[in-house]
C-alpha cells in the first residue's frame, strides 16, 4: 500500500499545517505494515520570507520519501502566494502521474491544496481524505475588496464544491466549520479532529513567577505567530500597548503581510513597550514561552474568523501561562469552556482588552485534563484510524 500526503508545509517549516502533517505521518507509520510506503510532496521551508531552515529537496527515511518543491521568492502577498502554489501544483501533477497510490491525504487551509488533492485522486481513481483547516471561500468575503470578491467568489465556490464533493471523507479542524459544510454538503462524511498539543510543549515545565513580582519589572506579554490580516495585530497591539504602557511590555515574534502596517502603527503611537522580532525555531519558542508572563492571541473582527479555532491556543494552554485572547465566536466559546485562566476580549477593542488583562490571574495554572484531552499524539492516532478505515471500505 502507498499513501500520498500533500501538504504545502512540512517539517522543518513553521506552520500549523507542517506540525499537523508531521504528526500524522508518524502516526501512520506506527500503524502501517512493513511493506507499506508514504510519499510526501511539500515545499522547501517558505512560511516566512524572513525565516529559512535547511532541508533537502529529496529525503528518504525508511518507508517515507519526501519531495520538497523549491518555490520562487515571495513576500507573503496574494500574487506571490499564487505563483508559489502554481509551482507546487505543476510539480505535483508531474510527479504523481501514473504512480501506484492507494489513497491521497491532502491538508489545506487555502482550498487549493484540497483541489490539487482531488485532481490527483480523480486522475488515479483512488480514495481522497481531505483535512480542511479554514473556509477559504468564507474568508475571501471578509478580507478582499467587494470587486475582487464579485469576480472570484463564484469560481472558488465551484472549486470548493468539486473538491469537497470528490472526497470520500473530510476532516474539519474546527467545530465552528460544521454548519457551513454540513449545510452545503449534506451527503458528505465529516470527521472532527482538531489541532492539538505537540509533545515538545509537554516535556519541559518550570515554576511560574510573574515578572511583575521580580524587581518591579513590567508584565511580559508574548505573541508568537503570523502578522497577517487574519490576526489583525495592527488593529489591537499599538492601542492596547498604549493603555498599558506603564505596566506591560509586548514581545511579538513572527512575520507576515501586515508586519509593516503593525510597525507603522507602533511608531505613530510611540509605543516604547513593544518589541517586534522575526520568527524563531520551536526550541527557541519554548524558551520564549517560559520567559513570558502572559501569552497573547488575536483574530481580526471578521465574521469568517468566528468559525476558526487557532492552533496556537493548544500550545499556549499547555504552558500553564495566563492567556489573553481577542477572539469571538467558536474560539471564544472553546476557551471559556476548556481553558482555565484564559480571558477573552472583543477583537480590535483595546478597552475590552484592558479589562480582560486586569481580570487575569498572573500565576501558573494546571491544565492536566486539557492536555490529556488534546494531546496531538492521541488526536492523530484517532485520525489515522479514520483514514485507514477509508482504505478498508474501498477494498470491500
Amino acid at each position: 500500500m502507498k499513501i500520498l500526503v500533500l501538504s504545502f508545509y512540512y517539517e522543518p517549516d513553521l506552520s500549523a499545517g507542517s506540525f499537523r502533517s508531521s504528526a500524522l505521518v508518524k502516526s501512520l507509520l506506527s500503524r502501517l505494515g512493513s511493506e507499506d510506503e508514504i510519499e510526501i510532496i511539500t515545499t522547501l521551508p517558505n512560511r516566512y520570507s524572513s525565516y529559512s531552515s535547511e532541508a533537502a529537496e529529496f529525503e528518504k527515511k525508511g518507508r517515507v520519501s519526501i519531495h520538497r518543491v523549491r518555490l520562487p521568492a515571495h513576500q507573503n502577498g496574494m500574487l506571490d502566494q499564487s505563483r508559489s502554489f502554481l509551482s507546487f501544483a505543476r510539480y505535483v501533477s508531474k510527479r504523481t502521474k501514473n504512480q501506484p497510490y492507494d489513497l491521497v491525504y491532502a491538508t489545506s487551509s487555502r482550498l487549493m491544496t484540497a483541489v490539487l488533492g482531488c485532481f490527483v485522486a480523480k486522475r488515479s481513481s483512488i480514495c481522497l481524505y481531505l483535512d480542511i483547516r479554514d473556509i477559504f471561500v468564507d474568508t475571501m468575503k471578509d478580507v478582499l475588496s467587494k470587486k475582487v470578491v464579485a469576480a472570484c467568489l463564484p469560481f472558488f465556490g465551484i472549486l470548493e464544491r468539486w473538491a469537497i464533493g470528490g472526497a470520500q471523507r473530510v476532516n474539519l479542524v474546527s467545530r465552528g466549520f460544521q454548519d457551513y459544510f454540513e449545510t452545503r454538503y449534506p451527503s458528505q462524511t465529516f470527521d472532527f479532529y482538531s489541532n492539538g498539543i505537540d509533545s515538545i510543549f509537554l516535556e519541559k515545565k518550570e515554576s511560574y513567577e510573574p515578572s511583575s513580582d521580580r524587581e518591579g519589572k513590567k508584565v511580559s506579554i508574548l505573541y508568537a505567530g503570523n502578522f497577517g490580516e487574519g490576526q489583525g495585530l495592527h488593529k489591537i497591539i499599538p492601542q492596547l500597548a498604549s493603555l498599558l504602557s506603564d505596566r506591560v511590555s509586548f514581545r511579538l515574534l513572527g512575520d507576515g503581510g501586515r508586519k509593516s502596517k503593525l510597525e507603522e502603527k507602533v511608531a505613530s503611537l510611540e509605543c516604547k513597550n513593544v518589541t517586534i522580532l522575526g520568527p524563531v525555531t520551536r526550541d527557541e519558542l519554548l524558551a520564549e514561552y517560559q520567559d513570558a508572563d502572559v501569552l497573547f492571541i488575536h483574530l481580526n473582527d471578521h465574521d469568517a474568523f468566528k468559525k476558526v479555532l487557532p492552533s496556537k491556543l493548544f500550545e499556549y494552554a499547555a504552558t500553564g501561562k495566563p492567556i489573553l485572547a481577542g477572539v469571538s465566536g467558536y474560539a471564544s466559546s472553546f476557551l471559556e469552556a476548556e481553558v482555565v485562566n484564559a480571558k477573552v476580549f472583543r477583537p480590535c477593542d483595546a478597552e475590552s482588552g484592558l479589562e480582560a488583562f486586569n481580570s487575569l490571574a498572573l500565576r501558573h495554572t494546571h491544565r492536566q485534563s486539557f492536555i490529556e484531552k488534546y494531546s496531538r499524539v492521541n488526536i492523530m492516532s484517532e485520525m489515522t484510524g479514520s483514514l485507514l478505515d477509508l482504505l478498508q471500505e474501498d477494498v470491500m
